[in-house]
């Protein structure tokens, strides 16, 4: 086991929030359907304490607002609380005013929930690039410490390929905290988890995340969702093949995936895990 410590976060949305689905369930639909969302963040938590991990809650504030007592036994627990946004957003449909709101009232939410600051953010669908050249300044001028938003592959619906791979800071004293790719040849691949980490065999997660923190010394930021643990939750049937896949895929096996990738390094929440990078803004 590397003596590095890395960052564990979990995205806190509910099955019907992912961007893969947008086209087929209307926002306006969302109270009416069933949320499953508590029943697997607290399956995460007893995981999580079971390990003696703690990590990073990237939390909607939709979510926050409907189940305050969750995010109270998060904190709690002594996880971090972050911020997902307020209602699952691509940063790159909105106006930088939009956002500038957006973030602001997820914040809001969460520091009155949960009674502590939050320092970091992670934009929905890592969708933060090129198309917003003004977010990083608006979260730095909304409070915030960290993102970790900018995922420096190629995806069909989100990347930035040239993006630096490791902690880096911008202009305005912002710190971005990528999602952890391993690079191969002239390509970044994902090592981040989420979909790649359900559809892969352990194996591959972690030889990629030990390269990184044995040949390339740099922590590691992995990430997963409350409902990929979750194979008994409601089929979108009506969505595309593509979709239905990526959502659905090796659900069943994702938390004794998890519970391995804890066993095999160590873990830390985000403000922790890169304290380093972080120590000059906070």
């Amino acid at each position: 086991m590397s003596e590095i410590v890395n960052a564990f976060s979990i995205d806190v949305e509910d099955w019907f929030q992912v961007a893969a689905f947008a086209p087929y369930i209307d926002r306006e639909d969302w109270d009416s359907l069933e949320c499953r969302v508590e029943r697997n963040v607290d399956v995460l938590l007893e995981t999580l304490d079971k390990h003696q991990v703690k990590a990073t809650f990237f939390t909607l504030g939709w979510i926050a607002e409907r189940y305050p007592a969750m995010v109270g036994r998060i904190v709690a627990g002594g996880h971090e609380l972050a911020s997902h946004g307020y209602g699952h957003e691509r940063v790159n449909d909105l106006t930088a005013k939009q956002f500038a709101e957006d973030i602001r009232r997820s914040k809001l939410i969460l520091e009155h929930i949960g009674g502590k600051v939050i320092q970091g953010y992670r934009a929905p669908s890592f969708s933060i690039g090129a198309q917003t050249p003004w977010a990083h300044d608006t979260l730095r001028r909304q409070g915030y410490v960290y993102s970790s938003s900018v995922y420096p592959i190629r995806h069909d619906h989100y990347g930035s390929p040239d993006a630096p791979r490791f902690p880096y800071t911008h202009a305005s004293g912002l710190v971005e905290l990528p999602p952890t790719s391993v690079r191969i040849g002239s390509r970044n691949l994902p090592a981040a988890g989420g979909g790649y980490f359900r559809l892969l065999p352990y194996a591959v997660s972690r030889w990629s995340i030990n390269r990184i923190v044995v040949q390339e010394r740099q922590p590691v930021s992995f990430y997963c969702h409350p409902w990929e643990i979750d194979p008994n939750q409601p089929r979108v049937q009506h969505a595309n093949i593509k979709s239905r896949f990526r959502h659905y895929v090796n659900q069943t096996n994702m938390l004794s995936k998890i519970e391995n990738l804890l066993k095999d390094f160590q873990w830390a929440p985000m403000n922790i895990a890169f304290a380093d990078s972080l120590q000059s803004v906070v």
